[in-house]
Protein backbone atom coordinates (compact mmCIF):
# COMPACT_ATOMS: atom_id res chain seq x y z
CA UNK A 1 0.00 0.00 0.00
CA UNK A 2 1.44 3.41 -0.99
CA UNK A 3 1.85 6.16 1.59
CA UNK A 4 -0.81 8.78 2.25
CA UNK A 5 1.56 11.49 0.99
CA UNK A 6 1.82 9.76 -2.39
CA UNK A 7 -1.96 9.41 -2.62
CA UNK A 8 -2.39 13.10 -1.83
CA UNK A 9 0.26 14.13 -4.36
CA UNK A 10 -1.42 12.08 -7.08
CA UNK A 11 -4.83 13.58 -6.24
CA UNK A 12 -3.33 17.10 -6.32
CA UNK A 13 -1.74 16.33 -9.70
CA UNK A 14 -5.16 15.33 -11.06
CA UNK A 15 -6.76 18.47 -9.60
CA UNK A 16 -4.13 20.70 -11.26
CA UNK A 17 -4.77 19.04 -14.59
CA UNK A 18 -8.55 19.36 -14.16
CA UNK A 19 -8.50 22.99 -12.97
CA UNK A 20 -5.76 24.44 -15.19
CA UNK A 21 -4.98 21.81 -17.84
CA UNK A 22 -1.39 21.67 -16.56
CA UNK A 23 0.78 18.57 -16.26
CA UNK A 24 2.59 18.88 -12.92
CA UNK A 25 5.24 16.30 -12.00
CA UNK A 26 4.32 14.47 -8.78
CA UNK A 27 7.95 14.80 -7.66
CA UNK A 28 7.56 18.60 -7.62
CA UNK A 29 4.48 18.55 -5.39
CA UNK A 30 5.24 19.14 -1.70
CA UNK A 31 3.05 17.50 0.94
CA UNK A 32 4.08 17.93 4.57
CA UNK A 33 2.79 17.30 8.06
CA UNK A 34 1.95 20.66 9.71
CA UNK A 35 3.60 21.41 13.04
CA UNK A 36 0.34 22.93 14.25
CA UNK A 37 -2.33 20.19 14.53
CA UNK A 38 -5.05 22.80 13.94
CA UNK A 39 -3.81 23.00 10.34
CA UNK A 40 -4.99 19.48 9.53
CA UNK A 41 -3.17 16.21 8.96
CA UNK A 42 -1.27 17.29 5.84
CA UNK A 43 -0.55 20.55 4.04
CA UNK A 44 0.62 21.58 0.55
CA UNK A 45 1.99 24.83 -0.87
CA UNK A 46 1.18 23.82 -4.46
CA UNK A 47 -0.99 26.94 -5.02
CA UNK A 48 1.98 29.22 -4.26
CA UNK A 49 4.18 27.09 -6.51
CA UNK A 50 1.82 27.70 -9.43
CA UNK A 51 1.52 31.49 -8.94
CA UNK A 52 4.34 32.40 -11.31
CA UNK A 53 3.12 30.04 -13.98
CA UNK A 54 -0.57 31.00 -13.78
CA UNK A 55 -0.17 34.70 -12.89
CA UNK A 56 -2.99 34.44 -10.37
CA UNK A 57 -3.42 35.12 -6.67
CA UNK A 58 -2.39 31.92 -4.80
CA UNK A 59 -5.61 31.87 -2.77
CA UNK A 60 -7.60 31.94 -6.01
CA UNK A 61 -5.49 29.07 -7.33
CA UNK A 62 -6.05 27.21 -4.05
CA UNK A 63 -9.82 27.66 -4.37
CA UNK A 64 -9.79 26.30 -7.93
CA UNK A 65 -7.77 23.29 -6.77
CA UNK A 66 -10.13 22.73 -3.83
CA UNK A 67 -13.12 22.73 -6.22
CA UNK A 68 -11.39 20.25 -8.54
CA UNK A 69 -9.98 18.01 -5.78
CA UNK A 70 -11.46 14.57 -5.17
CA UNK A 71 -10.13 11.90 -2.82
CA UNK A 72 -12.34 9.72 -0.66
CA UNK A 73 -10.00 9.60 2.33
CA UNK A 74 -9.99 13.42 2.68
CA UNK A 75 -12.83 14.59 4.94
CA UNK A 76 -12.07 18.31 4.83
CA UNK A 77 -9.87 20.86 2.98
CA UNK A 78 -9.17 24.38 4.15
CA UNK A 79 -7.32 27.27 2.51
CA UNK A 80 -4.98 28.92 4.99
CA UNK A 81 -2.65 31.92 5.00
CA UNK A 82 -1.37 33.00 1.57
CA UNK A 83 -2.77 29.88 -0.08
CA UNK A 84 -1.84 26.70 1.77
CA UNK A 85 -4.15 23.72 1.27
CA UNK A 86 -4.68 21.93 4.60
CA UNK A 87 -6.10 18.41 4.41
CA UNK A 88 -7.91 16.58 7.20
CA UNK A 89 -8.30 12.86 6.64
CA UNK A 90 -11.12 10.57 7.69
CA UNK A 91 -10.17 8.67 10.84
CA UNK A 92 -10.57 5.24 9.27
CA UNK A 93 -7.88 6.03 6.68
CA UNK A 94 -5.24 5.93 9.38
CA UNK A 95 -6.46 2.69 10.92
CA UNK A 96 -6.14 0.76 7.65
CA UNK A 97 -2.40 0.69 8.27
CA UNK A 98 -2.96 -1.77 11.15
CA UNK A 99 -4.51 -4.35 8.84
CA UNK A 100 -1.74 -3.78 6.27
CA UNK A 101 1.03 -4.34 8.81
CA UNK A 102 -0.59 -7.40 10.41
CA UNK A 103 -1.04 -8.96 6.97
CA UNK A 104 2.47 -8.20 5.66
CA UNK A 105 4.43 -8.59 8.91
CA UNK A 106 8.19 -8.49 8.19
CA UNK A 107 7.44 -7.59 4.56
CA UNK A 108 5.73 -4.35 5.53
CA UNK A 109 7.72 -1.53 3.96
CA UNK A 110 9.08 -3.74 1.18
CA UNK A 111 8.72 -1.88 -2.12
CA UNK A 112 8.33 -3.57 -5.51
CA UNK A 113 11.46 -3.97 -7.63
CA UNK A 114 12.47 -0.79 -9.43
CA UNK A 115 14.86 -2.66 -11.73
CA UNK A 116 17.88 -0.54 -10.70
CA UNK A 117 21.12 -2.50 -10.22
CA UNK A 118 23.35 -0.91 -7.60
CA UNK A 119 26.87 -1.77 -6.49
CA UNK A 120 27.69 -0.57 -2.97
CA UNK A 121 31.41 -0.69 -2.16
CA UNK A 122 32.34 -0.02 1.45
CA UNK A 123 34.89 -0.83 4.16
CA UNK A 124 37.54 -2.10 1.67
CA UNK A 125 40.21 -1.78 4.35
CA UNK A 126 43.72 -2.93 3.50
CA UNK A 127 44.26 -6.47 4.86
CA UNK A 128 47.09 -5.32 7.12
CA UNK A 129 45.38 -5.31 10.52
CA UNK A 130 42.13 -5.46 12.42
CA UNK A 131 39.24 -3.17 11.51
CA UNK A 132 39.10 -0.06 13.68
CA UNK A 133 36.59 2.70 14.45
CA UNK A 134 36.77 4.42 11.06
CA UNK A 135 36.02 1.12 9.37
CA UNK A 136 33.26 0.45 11.91
CA UNK A 137 31.38 3.58 10.89
CA UNK A 138 31.67 2.80 7.19
CA UNK A 139 30.69 -0.84 7.75
CA UNK A 140 27.57 0.00 9.76
CA UNK A 141 26.54 2.75 7.34
CA UNK A 142 27.22 0.79 4.14
CA UNK A 143 25.45 -2.32 5.39
CA UNK A 144 22.45 -0.32 6.63
CA UNK A 145 22.30 1.51 3.29
CA UNK A 146 22.30 -1.84 1.48
CA UNK A 147 19.48 -3.16 3.70
CA UNK A 148 17.35 -0.05 3.16
CA UNK A 149 17.95 0.07 -0.60
CA UNK A 150 16.98 -3.59 -0.92
CA UNK A 151 13.83 -2.80 1.08
CA UNK A 152 13.16 0.04 -1.37
CA UNK A 153 13.26 -2.32 -4.36
CA UNK A 154 16.84 -1.88 -5.58
CA UNK A 155 18.90 -4.83 -6.82
CA UNK A 156 21.87 -4.39 -4.48
CA UNK A 157 25.33 -5.96 -4.63
CA UNK A 158 27.50 -5.48 -1.53
CA UNK A 159 31.17 -5.35 -2.54
CA UNK A 160 34.49 -5.32 -0.68
CA UNK A 161 37.60 -4.29 -2.63
CA UNK A 162 40.68 -6.03 -1.26
CA UNK A 163 43.86 -3.98 -1.67
CA UNK A 164 46.06 -7.07 -1.73
CA UNK A 165 48.86 -5.54 -3.82
CA UNK A 166 51.26 -2.64 -3.35
CA UNK A 167 53.67 -1.33 -0.71
CA UNK A 168 51.51 -1.89 2.36
CA UNK A 169 51.18 -5.59 1.58
CA UNK A 170 54.94 -5.76 1.01
CA UNK A 171 55.46 -4.13 4.43
CA UNK A 172 53.11 -6.69 5.98
CA UNK A 173 55.07 -9.53 4.38
CA UNK A 174 58.38 -8.08 5.62
CA UNK A 175 56.96 -7.62 9.14
CA UNK A 176 55.69 -11.20 9.19
CA UNK A 177 59.05 -12.46 7.92
CA UNK A 178 60.85 -10.47 10.65
CA UNK A 179 58.65 -11.99 13.37
CA UNK A 180 59.17 -15.43 11.82
CA UNK A 181 62.96 -14.98 12.03
CA UNK A 182 62.80 -13.56 15.56
CA UNK A 183 60.85 -16.63 16.67
CA UNK A 184 63.82 -18.71 15.60
CA UNK A 185 66.33 -16.63 17.47
CA UNK A 186 67.55 -14.50 14.57
CA UNK A 187 67.76 -10.78 15.50
CA UNK A 188 65.75 -8.91 12.88
CA UNK A 189 64.53 -5.31 12.77
CA UNK A 190 60.86 -4.73 11.94
CA UNK A 191 61.63 -1.43 10.26
CA UNK A 192 60.03 2.00 10.50
CA UNK A 193 57.18 1.07 8.11
CA UNK A 194 56.60 -2.31 9.70
CA UNK A 195 53.47 -3.50 11.46
CA UNK A 196 54.04 -3.71 15.22
CA UNK A 197 50.72 -5.27 16.22
CA UNK A 198 50.56 -8.25 18.56
CA UNK A 199 48.55 -10.21 15.97
CA UNK A 200 51.38 -10.01 13.40
CA UNK A 201 53.88 -11.10 16.04
CA UNK A 202 51.75 -14.10 17.03
CA UNK A 203 51.21 -15.11 13.39
CA UNK A 204 54.97 -14.93 12.74
CA UNK A 205 55.65 -17.21 15.70
CA UNK A 206 52.88 -19.57 14.57
CA UNK A 207 54.44 -19.87 11.10
CA UNK A 208 57.84 -20.47 12.68
CA UNK A 209 56.42 -23.50 14.50
CA UNK A 210 54.68 -24.81 11.39
CA UNK A 211 57.56 -24.17 8.95
CA UNK A 212 60.80 -24.06 10.98
CA UNK A 213 63.78 -22.71 8.97
CA UNK A 214 61.90 -23.10 5.64
CA UNK A 215 61.52 -19.39 4.84
CA UNK A 216 64.40 -17.77 6.70
CA UNK A 217 65.99 -16.00 3.76
CA UNK A 218 64.22 -12.79 2.59
CA UNK A 219 64.10 -13.92 -1.04
CA UNK A 220 61.34 -12.79 -3.40
CA UNK A 221 59.95 -16.33 -3.43
CA UNK A 222 59.85 -16.45 0.38
CA UNK A 223 58.23 -13.00 0.53
CA UNK A 224 55.48 -14.30 -1.76
CA UNK A 225 54.77 -16.92 0.90
CA UNK A 226 54.53 -14.26 3.63
CA UNK A 227 52.32 -12.07 1.41
CA UNK A 228 49.94 -14.95 0.84
CA UNK A 229 49.90 -16.01 4.50
CA UNK A 230 49.59 -12.42 5.72
CA UNK A 231 46.69 -11.58 3.42
CA UNK A 232 44.82 -14.80 4.29
CA UNK A 233 45.42 -14.26 8.02
CA UNK A 234 44.22 -10.65 7.96
CA UNK A 235 41.23 -11.31 5.67
CA UNK A 236 40.08 -14.19 7.85
CA UNK A 237 40.15 -11.81 10.85
CA UNK A 238 38.29 -9.12 8.90
CA UNK A 239 35.58 -11.58 7.79
CA UNK A 240 35.18 -12.89 11.33
CA UNK A 241 34.96 -9.36 12.79
CA UNK A 242 32.44 -8.27 10.14
CA UNK A 243 30.37 -11.38 10.72
CA UNK A 244 30.08 -10.52 14.41
CA UNK A 245 29.18 -6.97 13.35
CA UNK A 246 26.37 -8.38 11.14
CA UNK A 247 28.04 -7.13 7.95
CA UNK A 248 28.30 -9.48 4.98
CA UNK A 249 29.41 -9.04 1.37
CA UNK A 250 28.20 -10.58 -1.87
CA UNK A 251 31.48 -9.95 -3.74
CA UNK A 252 35.11 -9.75 -2.61
CA UNK A 253 37.14 -8.17 -5.43
CA UNK A 254 40.93 -8.52 -5.45
CA UNK A 255 43.31 -5.83 -6.70
CA UNK A 256 45.92 -8.51 -7.36
CA UNK A 257 43.43 -10.48 -9.47
CA UNK A 258 42.68 -7.36 -11.53
CA UNK A 259 46.42 -6.88 -12.07
CA UNK A 260 46.98 -10.55 -12.91
CA UNK A 261 44.12 -10.48 -15.44
CA UNK A 262 45.90 -7.69 -17.32
CA UNK A 263 43.09 -5.22 -16.71
CA UNK A 264 45.42 -2.57 -15.29
CA UNK A 265 47.68 -2.47 -18.35
CA UNK A 266 44.62 -2.70 -20.60
CA UNK A 267 43.18 0.44 -18.98
CA UNK A 268 46.46 2.34 -19.44
CA UNK A 269 46.69 1.22 -23.07
CA UNK A 270 43.12 2.31 -23.79
CA UNK A 271 43.72 5.74 -22.23
CA UNK A 272 46.86 6.02 -24.32
CA UNK A 273 45.08 5.00 -27.54
CA UNK A 274 42.44 7.65 -26.92
CA UNK A 275 45.10 10.34 -26.51
CA UNK A 276 44.65 11.04 -22.80
CA UNK A 277 48.15 9.96 -21.72
CA UNK A 278 51.51 11.68 -22.15
CA UNK A 279 55.10 11.37 -20.86
CA UNK A 280 56.82 14.10 -18.89
CA UNK A 281 59.90 14.10 -16.62
CA UNK A 282 60.24 10.33 -17.03
CA UNK A 283 56.70 9.68 -15.75
CA UNK A 284 53.41 8.75 -17.44
CA UNK A 285 50.58 11.25 -16.95
CA UNK A 286 46.79 11.14 -17.37
CA UNK A 287 45.21 14.38 -18.66
CA UNK A 288 42.44 14.54 -16.09
CA UNK A 289 42.25 18.34 -16.56
CA UNK A 290 40.40 17.62 -19.80
CA UNK A 291 37.58 16.30 -17.60
CA UNK A 292 37.43 19.03 -14.97
CA UNK A 293 40.20 17.95 -12.57
CA UNK A 294 42.40 20.75 -11.19
CA UNK A 295 45.63 19.12 -12.45
CA UNK A 296 46.84 16.10 -14.40
CA UNK A 297 47.69 12.91 -12.51
CA UNK A 298 50.65 10.55 -12.63
CA UNK A 299 49.90 6.98 -13.66
CA UNK A 300 53.41 5.52 -13.74
CA UNK A 301 56.18 7.09 -11.67
CA UNK A 302 59.81 7.61 -12.75
CA UNK A 303 60.85 4.36 -11.07
CA UNK A 304 58.33 2.41 -13.16
CA UNK A 305 55.89 1.73 -10.32
CA UNK A 306 52.19 2.50 -10.69
CA UNK A 307 50.37 5.04 -8.54
CA UNK A 308 47.36 3.98 -6.45
CA UNK A 309 45.08 5.60 -9.01
CA UNK A 310 45.83 3.10 -11.79
CA UNK A 311 44.37 -0.11 -10.29
CA UNK A 312 41.39 1.95 -9.07
CA UNK A 313 40.78 3.08 -12.66
CA UNK A 314 40.86 -0.53 -13.84
CA UNK A 315 38.64 -1.64 -10.95
CA UNK A 316 35.95 0.95 -11.64
CA UNK A 317 36.10 0.16 -15.34
CA UNK A 318 35.52 -3.48 -14.41
CA UNK A 319 32.52 -2.52 -12.26
CA UNK A 320 31.05 -0.51 -15.15
CA UNK A 321 31.41 -3.50 -17.46
CA UNK A 322 29.43 -5.63 -15.01
CA UNK A 323 26.28 -3.72 -15.94
CA UNK A 324 25.37 -1.73 -12.84
CA UNK A 325 23.07 1.28 -13.13
CA UNK A 326 24.64 2.91 -10.08
CA UNK A 327 28.05 2.63 -8.46
CA UNK A 328 28.21 3.88 -4.86
CA UNK A 329 31.57 4.22 -3.10
CA UNK A 330 31.97 5.15 0.55
CA UNK A 331 35.30 6.97 0.94
CA UNK A 332 37.18 8.28 3.94
CA UNK A 333 37.40 12.04 4.52
CA UNK A 334 40.93 12.20 3.09
CA UNK A 335 39.76 10.88 -0.30
CA UNK A 336 37.56 13.81 -1.32
CA UNK A 337 40.01 14.93 -4.03
CA UNK A 338 40.01 11.42 -5.47
CA UNK A 339 36.49 11.72 -6.86
CA UNK A 340 37.21 13.92 -9.94
CA UNK A 341 40.06 11.60 -10.94
CA UNK A 342 37.85 8.53 -10.91
CA UNK A 343 35.06 10.31 -12.78
CA UNK A 344 37.61 11.55 -15.33
CA UNK A 345 38.84 7.98 -15.90
CA UNK A 346 35.28 6.70 -16.33
CA UNK A 347 34.47 9.31 -18.96
CA UNK A 348 37.81 8.77 -20.73
CA UNK A 349 37.15 5.02 -20.96
CA UNK A 350 33.66 5.58 -22.40
CA UNK A 351 31.67 4.95 -19.23
CA UNK A 352 28.95 7.16 -17.75
CA UNK A 353 30.61 9.06 -14.89
CA UNK A 354 27.19 10.14 -13.59
CA UNK A 355 26.62 6.54 -12.49
CA UNK A 356 29.30 6.99 -9.83
CA UNK A 357 28.16 8.38 -6.48
CA UNK A 358 30.72 8.89 -3.72
CA UNK A 359 29.68 9.47 -0.11
CA UNK A 360 32.38 10.78 2.22
CA UNK A 361 32.75 9.26 5.69
CA UNK A 362 33.88 11.84 8.21
CA UNK A 363 36.24 11.12 11.07
CA UNK A 364 35.33 9.34 14.31
CA UNK A 365 36.63 10.10 17.77
CA UNK A 366 36.19 7.60 20.58
CA UNK A 367 35.40 9.55 23.75
CA UNK A 368 35.60 8.11 27.25
CA UNK A 369 34.91 10.22 30.34
CA UNK A 370 35.08 13.32 28.15
CA UNK A 371 38.55 12.55 26.78
CA UNK A 372 39.52 11.31 23.31
CA UNK A 373 41.13 7.88 23.08
CA UNK A 374 44.04 7.94 20.59
CA UNK A 375 44.39 5.34 17.86
CA UNK A 376 47.20 4.05 15.66
CA UNK A 377 46.70 1.01 13.46
CA UNK A 378 50.37 0.44 12.62
CA UNK A 379 51.45 0.47 16.25
CA UNK A 380 48.74 -2.03 17.07
CA UNK A 381 46.92 0.08 19.66
CA UNK A 382 43.90 1.18 17.60
CA UNK A 383 40.49 0.42 19.09
CA UNK A 384 39.09 -2.41 16.97
CA UNK A 385 35.51 -3.25 16.05
CA UNK A 386 35.76 -6.30 18.30
CA UNK A 387 36.95 -4.27 21.29
CA UNK A 388 34.19 -1.72 20.75
CA UNK A 389 31.55 -4.46 20.55
CA UNK A 390 32.95 -5.99 23.75
CA UNK A 391 32.54 -2.62 25.49
CA UNK A 392 29.13 -1.47 24.25
CA UNK A 393 27.59 -4.42 22.35
CA UNK A 394 26.93 -4.81 18.62
CA UNK A 395 23.54 -3.07 18.76
CA UNK A 396 24.84 0.12 20.37
CA UNK A 397 27.94 0.16 18.15
CA UNK A 398 25.88 -0.06 14.96
CA UNK A 399 23.18 2.37 16.12
CA UNK A 400 25.58 5.07 17.28
CA UNK A 401 27.50 4.97 14.00
CA UNK A 402 24.41 5.54 11.84
CA UNK A 403 22.41 7.96 13.97
CA UNK A 404 24.28 11.02 12.66
CA UNK A 405 24.79 12.17 9.06
CA UNK A 406 27.82 10.58 7.41
CA UNK A 407 29.33 13.94 6.48
CA UNK A 408 29.36 15.03 10.15
CA UNK A 409 32.24 14.31 12.50
CA UNK A 410 31.24 11.80 15.15
CA UNK A 411 32.20 11.59 18.80
CA UNK A 412 31.39 8.07 19.98
CA UNK A 413 30.55 8.39 23.68
CA UNK A 414 31.35 5.09 25.39
CA UNK A 415 29.52 6.01 28.60
CA UNK A 416 26.32 7.03 26.81
CA UNK A 417 26.36 3.89 24.66
CA UNK A 418 26.34 1.69 27.77
CA UNK A 419 23.71 3.63 29.76
CA UNK A 420 20.53 1.76 30.64
CA UNK A 421 18.35 4.84 30.37
CA UNK A 422 16.27 6.82 27.89
CA UNK A 423 19.29 9.06 27.25
CA UNK A 424 20.74 6.18 25.25
CA UNK A 425 18.82 6.16 21.93
CA UNK A 426 19.34 2.46 21.20
CA UNK A 427 18.19 1.54 24.71
CA UNK A 428 15.16 3.82 24.28
CA UNK A 429 14.17 2.12 21.01
CA UNK A 430 14.78 -1.43 22.23
CA UNK A 431 12.94 -0.76 25.49
CA UNK A 432 9.90 0.37 23.48
CA UNK A 433 9.97 -2.88 21.49
CA UNK A 434 10.40 -4.98 24.64
CA UNK A 435 7.46 -3.18 26.26
CA UNK A 436 5.26 -3.96 23.23
CA UNK A 437 6.21 -7.63 23.47
CA UNK A 438 5.48 -7.64 27.22
CA UNK A 439 2.00 -6.14 26.69
CA UNK A 440 1.16 -8.80 24.13
CA UNK A 441 2.31 -11.60 26.44
CA UNK A 442 0.05 -10.27 29.19
CA UNK A 443 -2.96 -10.44 26.89
CA UNK A 444 -2.37 -13.58 24.83
CA UNK A 445 -5.95 -14.67 25.50
CA UNK A 446 -7.45 -11.58 23.83
CA UNK A 447 -8.02 -11.97 20.11
CA UNK A 448 -6.83 -9.09 17.93
CA UNK A 449 -9.53 -6.97 16.33
CA UNK A 450 -10.02 -6.69 12.57
CA UNK A 451 -11.83 -3.33 12.61
CA UNK A 452 -10.66 -0.27 14.49
CA UNK A 453 -13.47 2.27 14.64
CA UNK A 454 -12.87 2.96 18.35
CA UNK A 455 -9.26 4.11 17.85
CA UNK A 456 -10.03 7.83 17.84
CA UNK A 457 -7.80 9.10 20.65
CA UNK A 458 -5.28 11.72 19.51
CA UNK A 459 -2.36 9.53 20.66
CA UNK A 460 -3.73 6.55 18.73
CA UNK A 461 -4.07 8.65 15.57
CA UNK A 462 -0.53 9.98 15.94
CA UNK A 463 0.85 6.46 16.35
CA UNK A 464 -1.02 5.19 13.29
CA UNK A 465 0.29 8.15 11.29
CA UNK A 466 3.83 7.13 12.22
CA UNK A 467 3.21 3.56 11.10
CA UNK A 468 2.00 4.63 7.65
CA UNK A 469 5.07 6.89 7.23
CA UNK A 470 7.39 3.86 7.20
CA UNK A 471 6.97 3.28 3.45
CA UNK A 472 7.84 6.90 2.74
CA UNK A 473 10.90 6.75 5.00
CA UNK A 474 12.15 3.61 3.23
CA UNK A 475 11.84 5.18 -0.23
CA UNK A 476 13.29 8.58 0.67
CA UNK A 477 16.15 7.15 2.75
CA UNK A 478 17.13 4.81 -0.07
CA UNK A 479 17.08 7.63 -2.62
CA UNK A 480 19.22 9.95 -0.51
CA UNK A 481 21.34 7.25 1.19
CA UNK A 482 20.92 9.29 4.39
CA UNK A 483 20.71 6.32 6.74
CA UNK A 484 20.44 8.48 9.87
CA UNK A 485 16.89 9.35 8.80
CA UNK A 486 15.90 5.78 9.69
CA UNK A 487 17.20 6.41 13.23
CA UNK A 488 15.13 9.58 13.39
CA UNK A 489 12.09 7.52 12.40
CA UNK A 490 12.86 4.87 15.02
CA UNK A 491 13.15 7.47 17.79
CA UNK A 492 9.96 9.18 16.67
CA UNK A 493 8.02 5.90 16.51
CA UNK A 494 9.26 4.85 19.97
CA UNK A 495 8.31 8.27 21.33
CA UNK A 496 4.82 8.11 19.81
CA UNK A 497 4.34 4.64 21.29
CA UNK A 498 5.40 5.70 24.80
CA UNK A 499 3.02 8.69 24.59
CA UNK A 500 0.18 6.40 23.49
CA UNK A 501 0.92 3.87 26.25
CA UNK A 502 0.99 6.56 28.95
CA UNK A 503 -2.48 7.85 27.96
CA UNK A 504 -4.36 4.82 26.60
CA UNK A 505 -4.95 1.76 28.77
CA UNK A 506 -4.23 -1.13 26.43
CA UNK A 507 -5.38 -4.13 28.43
CA UNK A 508 -8.75 -3.36 30.02
CA UNK A 509 -10.66 -6.52 31.02
CA UNK A 510 -13.80 -4.42 31.43
CA UNK A 511 -13.64 -3.24 27.81
CA UNK A 512 -12.36 -6.15 25.74
CA UNK A 513 -13.51 -4.67 22.44
CA UNK A 514 -11.35 -1.58 22.83
CA UNK A 515 -8.50 -3.66 24.28
CA UNK A 516 -8.65 -5.93 21.22
CA UNK A 517 -8.26 -2.92 18.91
CA UNK A 518 -5.46 -1.37 20.93
CA UNK A 519 -3.62 -4.68 21.12
CA UNK A 520 -3.75 -4.87 17.32
CA UNK A 521 -2.22 -1.38 17.20
CA UNK A 522 0.51 -2.45 19.64
CA UNK A 523 1.24 -5.56 17.55
CA UNK A 524 1.43 -3.50 14.35
CA UNK A 525 3.76 -0.98 16.02
CA UNK A 526 5.99 -3.77 17.30
CA UNK A 527 6.28 -5.23 13.78
CA UNK A 528 7.13 -1.87 12.19
CA UNK A 529 9.68 -0.98 14.88
CA UNK A 530 11.34 -4.40 14.42
CA UNK A 531 11.42 -3.85 10.64
CA UNK A 532 12.98 -0.41 11.11
CA UNK A 533 15.63 -1.75 13.50
CA UNK A 534 16.38 -4.57 11.04
CA UNK A 535 17.08 -1.89 8.41
CA UNK A 536 20.07 -0.72 10.46
CA UNK A 537 21.14 -4.16 11.70
CA UNK A 538 19.99 -3.69 15.31
CA UNK A 539 18.21 -6.47 17.19
CA UNK A 540 14.60 -5.97 18.24
CA UNK A 541 14.84 -7.51 21.70
CA UNK A 542 11.76 -9.01 23.36
CA UNK A 543 12.82 -8.41 26.94
CA UNK A 544 15.25 -6.19 28.84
Amino acid sequence: MQSIEVELKQAIQIAVKKAFDLDLDVQNIVVETPKNKDHGDFSSNVAMQLTRQLHQNPRMIAQSLLDAFSLEMVSNIEIAGPGFLNFTLSKDRFSTVISDVLAQKENYGQQPSNGIKVDLEYVSANPTGSLHLGHARGAAWGDSCARIMKKAGYDVTREYYVNDAGNQITNLALSLNARYRQAQGIPTEIGQDGYMGKDVEEKGYELAKEYPETYLEPTEENLKFFRKEGIKFELDKIRKDLDRYRVHFDVWSSEQSIRDAGKVEAAINELNEKGYVYEKDGALWFETTKFGDDKDRVLRKQDGSLTYLVPDIAYHNDKCQRGFDMLVDFFGADHHGYIPRLKASMTALGNDADKLHVDIIQMVRLVSNGEEMKMSKRLGNATTINELCDKVGVDAARYFFVQRALDSHLDFDIELATKKSNENPVYYAQYAHARMCSIQKQAQDIELATSFEDLTNEKEIELMKSLQEFNKVIVETAQSRQVHKMCHYIQNLASKFHSFYNVCKVVDRDNLELSSQRLALVKATQIVLANALECIGVEAVESM
